[in-house]
């Protein structure tokens, strides 16, 4: 059951990695094909570019720690906000700005607890 659950995994892993790249093609098709590139579109970019280190780091690793889904979570809702904020009453704005804060402080957060700086990680017995 384990290794049909492990090959599952990398087929869906294979599926991501190959729908990324065409999503990737399709949008520098169409940055191209409108002789322009905004904001929207290189956060997009950014957006993919973190899907592919997911999957890298995946592959590599056959676990992904919290951090990479949580760049890609802050790097879309910017998105979200500079191309809903066109539209938007900028009051509304304000969860989505809220949302942003409490995932870049989860980041900070578990950073700090894999870091040396607070004194939380297990001294080694000699």
């Amino acid at each position: 059951m384990q290794k049909i659950a492990k090959n599952l995994q990398l087929i869906l892993m294979c599926i991501i990695l190959v729908s990324t790249v065409i999503a990737v093609g399709i949008e520098i098709k169409k940055m191209f094909f409108n002789q322009s590139v905004t904001l929207a579109d290189l956060l997009l970019m950014f957006l993919y570019l973190e899907v592919l280190a997911m999957v890298r780091v995946f592959w590599d690793q056959q676990s992904i720690s919290i951090t990479l889904p949580l760049l890609i979570a802050i790097t879309a809702l910017a998105r979200f906000i500079i191309l809903q904020g066109k539209e938007m009453d900028p009051a509304a704005l304000v969860y989505e700005a809220v949302a942003i804060v409490l995932i870049a402080g989860a980041i900070v957060i578990l950073r700090l607890r894999h870091s040396d700086k607070l004194g939380l990680k297990k001294k080694k017995s000699k």
